[in-house]
């Protein structure tokens, strides 16, 4: 209980584990049975939730050597872990924790193997129903329990050998019960080459088994009004009473039960004038969180399986793991905005599906590792910096990958592959249930040519200004003047909000010659030098600036130029070439987000798609809610969480 009343993150850890060992007291071998129902995707009515880990692998960006050595031994691996193997181990697993050392584990595992699959089928629903009807008891009878698990027992082995190894007729030395092993969760390889590709992969893992009553769902939950309508919030109905309320049949003033057809059926209710349609706020801003948007980073709020509609569970739960650096954590994010934005058109996948990203590090094969240890990327180095434990564990799996992917393929067949990396990957998609959330950053992009249109684009990590060679081509000739020296880099106006602490606006607007300049959404160090005095900034959400200045001197010699670098926090940024120099914009560091012939841009935090429907709900409240409602979704960030073991550990 000491745990409970620390801060969190331990606190919340810590509630978690006593929750855990609660329920496997009570029913032993409870939280086996449930895992390996979920994560290899075993039929169970009783317990109908299914898990998958979905890894993603950009091919341009992960070497093929790296991706063959992680396909080998997911391979390796589900070629053991089939269903009936997985169903034998529920079975033994749950009838050993139950019946202890009456349970003939050798003779019981046996029986299992030589058992049919329809056989096998049959015994494991009966263990389930049992364990599952146990465990939902508000106060279960542990001799019940064990009476039914004995009749299971006795079933598989017969009330003879039964009867032996309940009153010890066995040599325990000759019949040591076997390991149990727990299966590694079913993983999908998937090399990365759509912009759809997550949509798609995510749509086919909810359809399989749910499709027709995934569309009952949808159609259900546009009747209740639950759905976010494209154009009007709205729904015209034709009524056919006369508006009188002694023509109204009886009891038309009492609102029917939330399950009854009529709150189905019924998207607009005649009650004395227009019925306001209920909009659960945790729908449209699904990542929503109290209080007003500040600079310190949001951590520790894992998305727990619980119902985010009425009558609609979460029974599935997503894992998506991404290798690469930070330039795939990039097209995550485009991928992540992305699916956001669908579900404000169609919430299908959000009420059904819990969403959980999980990043590891592995550096493309253009970048050598010069000192044995190669160097990690920025949102990498941060996560280690927050959580201590992620550094030791995911970060130093990057080496290990890359020596597995240059040892040499063995031609022995029989050998066993070593599934090291895929016991880390569990491992950490696992216990990995602490997000730290980082904020993604939308930019607006404007060319030199007016007819193109300007371009919208987001980045996770970093935007780079680079000044072009090319100048912007004028309508007549201007010489210049002789001695008139120019200098390096380009004339730029800097507007940008300043980034403070009290929430205060405060705009600053700069004028400089400036040769390049940076964006980066992750602080370089714990501890960032901010005038006399250091400022921890590993929680702080801003942007980060760093501006290389051309400073002009005159001396007896002539004009000299030189660069200093100023730095600074802002929440937004403006930025326009004040002479005919153009720019080129690159974003999360990937060569195919590049941007040339740009004249001006702006850079904001990417607000949540779903705000924008909120502000439809606008008719039918007051006007003071509707004032509150509308500064609410203006100010909702879209931040993407990735899964750690602490989250921010302060």
């Amino acid at each position: 209980m000491r745990l409970l009343t620390l801060p969190a993150p331990y606190c919340t850890v810590a509630l978690d584990c006593a929750i855990r060992l609660k329920t496997e007291t009570a029913v032993p071998g409870t939280l086996y049975q449930r895992l390996v129902i979920a994560e290899q995707n075993l039929p169970s009515e009783l317990y109908p939730y299914q898990e998958r880990v979905f890894l993603f692998v950009d091919p341009e960006l992960v070497s093929p050597s790296v991706c063959s050595a992680l396909l080998l031994e997911i391979q390796a691996a589900q070629e053991q872990q089939t269903p009936e193997a997985c169903m034998r181990h529920v079975v033994s697993h749950a009838l050993q924790a139950a019946l202890g050392e009456a349970c003939h584990a050798g003779a019981l595992q046996r029986k299992l193997q030589a058992s049919p699959r329809r056989a096998l089928e049959r015994y494991f629903h009966a263990v389930v129903a049992a364990v599952e009807q146990m465990a939902s008891e508000p106060s279960p009878s542990r001799e019940g329990h064990l009476e039914r698990l004995e009749e299971i027992y006795c079933s598989l082995l017969g009330p003879a050998a039964a009867a032996r190894g309940r009153y010890g007729g066995h040599d325990a030395l000759q019949d040591r019960p076997p390991s149990i092993p727990l299966p590694s969760p079913y993983i999908t390889f998937h090399l990365w080459t759509d912009e759809e590709q997550l949509w798609k992969e995510l749509v086919l893992f909810l359809r399989p088994r749910s499709q027709l009553r995934l569309s009952a769902d949808l159609e259900a939950l546009d009747l209740q009004g639950l759905l976010p309508d494209r154009e009007s919030a709205r729904v015209s109905v034709l009524s056919t009473d006369s508006g009188i309320e002694r023509d109204l049949p009886w009891g038309a003033d009492e609102p029917p039960a939330p399950s009854s057809p009529e709150m189905e059926h019924a998207g607009l209710r005649r009650k004395g004038g227009i019925k306001k349609r209920a909009w659960p706020l945790d729908i449209l801003m699904l990542s929503s969180w109290d209080g007003p948007p500040g600079l310190h980073r949001r951590t520790g709020r894992p998305s727990g399986d619980g119902e985010l509609l009425p009558g609609v569970s979460r029974l599935h739960t997503a894992r998506v793991l991404v290798l690469g650096d930070d330039r795939m954590l990039g097209r995550l994010a485009q991928a992540y905005h992305s699916l956001r934005k669908r579900e404000t058109q169609k919430f299908c996948l959000t009420p059904r599906l819990s969403l959980q990203l999980y990043y590891i590090p592995v550096l493309a094969p253009e970048k050598p590792a010069a000192s044995g240890q190669p160097e990690l990327g920025e949102l990498a180095t941060f996560l280690g910096r927050a959580d201590p434990w992620y550094g030791s564990t995911v970060n130093t799996l990057c080496p290990a990958i890359h020596k597995l992917a240059a040892m040499p393929p063995s031609l022995d067949s029989s050998r066993t592959v070593d599934p090291f990396i895929l016991d880390v990957i569990t491992y950490y998609v696992r216990m990995g249930t602490q997000p730290v959330y980082f904020q993604i950053y939308t930019v607006k992009i404007f060319f030199s040519d007016l007819s193109q249109d300007p371009a919208e684009d987001i980045f996770l990590t970093e935007l780079k200004v680079k000044i072009q060679d090319s100048k912007l081509p004028k309508d007549g000739f201007s010489p210049r003047r002789r001695g008139v020296a120019e200098g390096p880099g380009a004339e730029l106006s800097i507007c940008y909000q300043k980034a403070l602490l009290s929430h205060r606006a405060q705009e600053v607007t700069v004028s400089l010659r400036a040769t390049g300049l940076v964006l980066k959404a992750l602080p370089a160090s714990d501890i960032e030098v901010s005038g006399p005095t250091h400022c921890p900034v590993t929680d702080y959400t801003c942007l980060n600036v760093s501006v290389t200045e051309v400073v002009k001197t005159s001396n007896l010699a002539g004009r000299s130029f030189s660069m200093v670098t100023n730095t600074f926090r802002t929440a937004d940024i403006r930025i326009q070439s004040q002479d005919q120099r153009l720019l080129t914009l690159l974003l999360d560091k990937d060569s195919r987000r590049t941007f040339r012939d740009v004249v001006r841009f702006e850079v904001a935090p990417c607000p949540e798609p779903c705000s924008g429907t909120q502000k439809s709900k606008a008719l039918w409240v007051s006007s003071h809610q509707q004032e509150m409602e509308r500064t609410t979704a203006k100010c909702k960030p879209l931040l993407m969480p990735i899964n750690t073991f602490s989250g921010i550990v302060q």
